[in-house]
This record gives structure tokens, C-alpha cells and sequence, in this order.
């Protein structure tokens, strides 16, 4: 059966808010100017916003270019920031209070947001809906599609109704082709077509090795006496470490609306002992008494984790191929200084739309290199600001939380107050799977069981995220080589999978016979991608799923 095919003049794959302002500004554009340019925007969750995660605090800045007039739209931003802490955690009772002085410039936050980005994304697909973007949620885009000069042509969303075993069942529905003229890529973090693209056309050729970390995420209400709507706190340290070679990582905790509050704690995933669960962690650091005391009382009411992307400006790829560009998490645009990275997948996906309208306007039949659109990358407050930050996350590595964070904050002071900037950018080559240390010669954390009141365990998590797959499909968790967990992975590391997965997705299970059986329970799958980077055997491939499949976030 052929698939069917739709044109366009630019097709985007991703609804997060890079994928969404891409769309926006491209049909604000030919809105404008009376043009009637097509525009798609695919999106593998059953909604925009079902796979959307983020702490969030929100810096407007791309939001007031994008929409000037937001509040009056209705933009659900109704939560600004009124109080702004950061605390040093020494042990799981102790911490200090960070003077003001202390916090370096671009991590206060005066004129942000504490809100839900899933809800922002759902906001934005309304706006994008009513400029004429044709919105196609619940359609993964599996496979990039490439015309006879190799140019990119589009992508194809997966057949529905395959079975595990690879054949058509009754209810086999084929994908479908979405050409366009210039094709835009905003999976976020650690994207399945980003990835092969990168490969395929040697994008990091030039650039710094990228950087990841696991996000976690959990939505709270709250003693109502305890809630302070817009209070922001954020702490390093405890649970994790300070000096070099120890875990890296910070956590947060913001007052939302109505009596909520989300918290979470993101671990780099550098981190070298192979015994270590980011999610046990997150769960130990919420019984540190400043946390607690807030959440007694209280009732959890979601859980979420994914991968996060910051390296930073050095890693950067290079970021368009003929007919095709890297948007948002998909290249990696978040800045790991400030924390935030909405404001700066935004202005990523308007500038390439920008590029894209000019070169279609000008009569453009598709499949060229656009290099206009890094020209303004170039040129604009995103570059400004990313490079000031482009030593952020090689200090830490090199040098720890402790030292690392003093050496960033006398960068900042020279840059912000004396207007020097250092005259070198810092190299960060080791990749973040090749630092963990064997099995045998690395400490094993003695992680308490979880209470039920403060700390859960993992299958309890998951099921908040609402996460369902269509159960008889081909597994989306691909591994090279078969073997190599039981045969490699186990005795040398004993097999990480089974730790650093957020979802109990992966686990070791004992035969009859004794011997050692690895075990993916695919349909877990809360689709983090930190099993695709953080594995040492770089053998798990996560490719999508079928359309809908995954978690469903809600408001988170």
C-alpha cells in the first residue's frame, strides 16, 4: 500500500515552543504580507503539549516578540515571579541561604514566569491553529525523506498496525509523506531524526562534544497556609556532590497557581558511578528538611523525567543542510547558565522562519542550504547570549560544583560588571557515557525505601504519567547488539539500564536455568532519551514509537 503525500512550503516536526513560534511566525508572516504560503506541524504525542516537560520558569523575552500582545490573548502566564531564593544544601539537614550578591546576574529571574510550559505549548497550538497552521498531532515522524540530489524532501509519519513481529495487522494503516520545501526539526532533546541528521551530513564536524542531564519532575498540592504563589527557590549541593569527579546537578521547587507547587532535581549525566539512580536521588533530596517541611500535608499528584541538552554554545552543531534545519532542543539551544531554555528554542525556530519565508517569498522551489538562517543566528540576542554563558558547563565538569560555580561567577562579574570578557572558550570533549567508572571499584549508595508519603517508588511514578504504547508493536528500544547488557554491561558495570532509566523500562531477570535474562518492559517508555545517551555501550537506539504512544503530561 503507497503512502499518500501532502505539500508544503514548510513542515515542522515538533510541537514544543521551538516547533510552535517556527510555525507562528512563518504564517504571521504571510498573514501579513497576504501570502498563502502552507505550513504543517507534526507532533508525535496525542496532543500538543501531552510530552511536554519542564520545570518552568519562563523568561518572555521571544514570547513578547513573537505575540506583543500575549496578555491580552490570554497567554497563561499568571504566575510571576515574586521571590527569588537560592540555598546550598550541605548534608540532608543543613543548608545556607545564598546572598543575593552571590547568585550570579542571569540566574535572578525579576519579569519571569513560574507556569506550565505543556499548557503555554497548548496555548501556542491554539494560535497557530487560527493563523492557519494544519497541526498534526498523534503522527510521529519516522523516517526523513530526501529527494535524488539528497537534498531533504520531508519526512513520513510511521505506519500504524504493525505488529512485534514486523507484520501488518488487520488495523495496518500506512504513514504519510509530508514534502515541503524546507524542513524544520524541534523533537527537543536528543531528537530521532536530529540524531541521524547529524550523523548523516557531519553537523558536529566543528563543534564541542554535547552534554545531557535527566530532569525530574513532580506536581504537588500543598497546605494552602504553606503556598506562596511566585515563590521560586532553587538549591545545589546535597543530594549530590561538590568536589570534581562526583555527581553534578541542582534542584528546584516553585510555587505555582492554586495552591501547587513543582518541584524536581536534575542530574548531569557525567556522572561516573554506575550504582548511582538519578531517580533515587530525587527522591532522597526531597526529604532534606527544607523541602519536607513544605510538602507535609501535601498530596503528589504527577511525576515526569527527560533528558535535557547543555552543552551550550560550544556544542553547538551546525545547524542547516540542504533543505533542512535543527531548531531548538534538536540542536541545543538551552542555556545551562541561566537554567532556561523556552526563550531560546523560541527565538531559534522564528529566526529560521524568518529565513525560510524570505527564501520561499523570493520564489524558492525548495532544497537548498539556508546559511542565511545561522547569519542571524549570528546577529542575535540568542547568540549574545549563549556565548556569555559558553563556559558554564565545562567549568563544572573540570572543576566541580563548589569551584566550578566561584570560577563562573567571577566570569559573570568580569563580563556583566567590567565588561571583560575571557579571551578563550573552554573545550569539554569527554562525552557523558564514556566517564563511568567499573562496577567493582565504585561506591554503592544506600538508598532508603520509599515512605509513600514524601518518597515513591518508580511504578507508582509512572503511573501518574499516564503513559500508554499500543502493547503489540515493534519495540521502539532498539538494541545494536543483543548480548551485550548480560555479556558486558552487567559484569563490568552492572548493567546501568536498570538505574539510570526513570520508568523501570529496563531490568535484569533471573532464568529458571540461573542465568541472566535483560528485560525491557517497552510499554514503561516515558520517552526521556537518557537510555540513548547515557548507556556505556552506546547500544540502545530509541527510535519513535507508533503516534499517540508515550507519556500524556497534562499541565506539567
Amino acid at each position: 500500500m503507497e503512502r499518500e503525500s501532502m505539500e508544503f512550503d514548510m513542515v515542522v516536526v515538533g510541537g514544543g515552543p521551538a516547533g510552535l513560534a517556527a510555525a507562528i511566525k512563518f504564517a504571521q508572516m504571510a498573514l501579513e504580507s497576504g501570502d498563502e504560503f502552507t505550513v504543517c506541524l507534526v507532533e508525535k504525542g496525542s496532543e500538543i503539549g501531552a510530552h511536554i516537560l519542564s520545570g518552568a520558569v519562563v523568561e518572555p523575552r521571544a514570547l513578547n516578540e513573537l505575540i506583543p500582545d500575549w496578555q491580552e490573548q490570554g497567554a497563561p502566564l499568571n504566575n510571576p515571579v515574586t521571590d527569588d531564593i537560592m540555598y546550598y544544601l550541605i548534608d540532608d539537614h543543613q543548608g545556607m541561604k545564598m546572598p543575593s550578591w552571590l547568585i550570579p546576574r542571569a540566574l535572578h529571574n525579576d519579569g519571569n514566569h513560574a507556569i506550565s510550559l505543556g499548557n503555554l505549548c497548548r496555548w501556542m497550538g491554539e494560535k497557530a491553529e487560527e493563523l492557519g497552521v494544519m497541526l498534526f498531532p498523534g503522527f510521529a515522524a519516522s523516517e526523513v525523506l530526501y529527494n535524488e540530489d539528497g537534498a531533504i524532501k520531508g519526512v513520513a509519519t510511521g505506519d500504524m498496525g504493525i505488529g512485534a513481529d514486523g507484520e501488518q495487522k488487520g488495523t495496518f494503516q500506512p504513514g504519510y509523506e509530508l514534502h515541503a520545501k524546507y524542513t524544520l526539526f524541534a523533537e527537543g532533546c536528543r531528537g530521532h531524526l536530529g540524531k541521524q541528521l547529524i550523523e548523516k551530513f557531519e553537523l558536529r564536524k566543528d563543534a564541542d562534544t554535547q552534554h545531557y542531564g535527566i530532569g525530574f519532575k513532580e506536581v504537588w498540592e500543598i497546605d494552602p497556609k504553606k503556598h506562596e504563589p511566585g515563590k521560586v527557590l532553587h538549591t545545589v549541593g546535597y543530594p549530590l556532590g561538590h568536589f570534581p569527579g562526583e555527581a553534578l546537578g541542582g534542584s528546584y521547587l516553585y510555587h505555582l497557581e492554586e495552591n501547587q507547587v513543582a518541584l524536581g532535581l536534575i542530574v548531569a549525566l557525567d556522572y561516573k558511578n554506575p550504582h548511582l539512580s538519578p531517580f533515587e536521588e530525587f527522591q532522597r533530596w526531597k526529604h532534606h528538611t527544607y523541602i519536607s517541611e513544605q510538602l507535609e500535608g501535601g498530596k503528589r499528584v504527577s511525576y515526569g523525567a527527560r533528558a535535557l541538552i547543555k552543552g551550550g554554545y560550544s556544542a553547538l552543531p551546525k545547524l542547516t543542510m540542504p533543505g533542512g534545519m535543527l531548531i531548538g532542543d534538536d540542536a541545543g539551544f538551552l542555556n545551562n547558565l541561566k537554567q532556561k531554555g523556552t526563550h531560546t528554542a523560541m527565538k531559534s525556530g522564528m529566526l529560521a522562519a524568518e529565513t525560510v519565508y524570505d527564501s520561499v517569498k523570493a520564489g524558492s522551489e525548495g532544497g537548498e542550504e539556508l546559511t542565511g538562517y545561522t547569519d542571524r543566528f549570528k546577529s542575535s540576542w540568542l547568540h549574545d547570549e549563549l556565548y556569555e554563558a559558553r563556559n558554564t558547563t565545562a567549568w563544572h565538569h573540570k572543576f566541580g560544583l563548589f569551584v566550578g560555580s566561584a570560577i563562573i561567577w567571577a566570569e559573570q562579574f568580569l563580563a556583566k560588571t567590567l565588561k571583560i570578557r575571557l579571551p578563550f572558550t573552554l573545550s569539554d570533549s569527554e562525552p557523558d557515557h564514556a566517564n563511568m567508572k567499573l562496577a567493582a571499584k565504585a561506591r554503592r549508595p544506600d538508598y532508603p525505601k520509599p515512605d509513600g508519603v514524601i518518597s515513591f517508588d518508580k511504578l507508582s511514578s509512572v503511573f501518574l504519567t499516564n503513559t500508554n504504547h499500543e502493547e503489540d508493536q515493534p519495540c521502539h528500544l532498539q538494541l545494536v547488539d543483543a548480548t551485550i547488557p548480560i555479556s558486558s554491561n552487567l559484569p563490568l558495570y552492572d548493567e546501568p539500564a536498570q538505574r539510570y532509566c526513570p520508568a523501570g523500562v529496563y531490568e535484569v531477570v533471573e532464568e529458571e536455568d540461573g542465568s541472566k535474562k535483560f528485560q525491557i518492559n517497552a510499554q514503561n517508555c516515558i520517552h526521556c532519551k537518557t537510555c540513548d545517551i547515557k548507556d556505556p555501550s552506546q547500544n540502545i537506539n530509541w527510535v519513535v514509537p507508533e503516534g499517540t504512544g508515550g507519556p500524556n503530561y497534562g499541565a506539567m
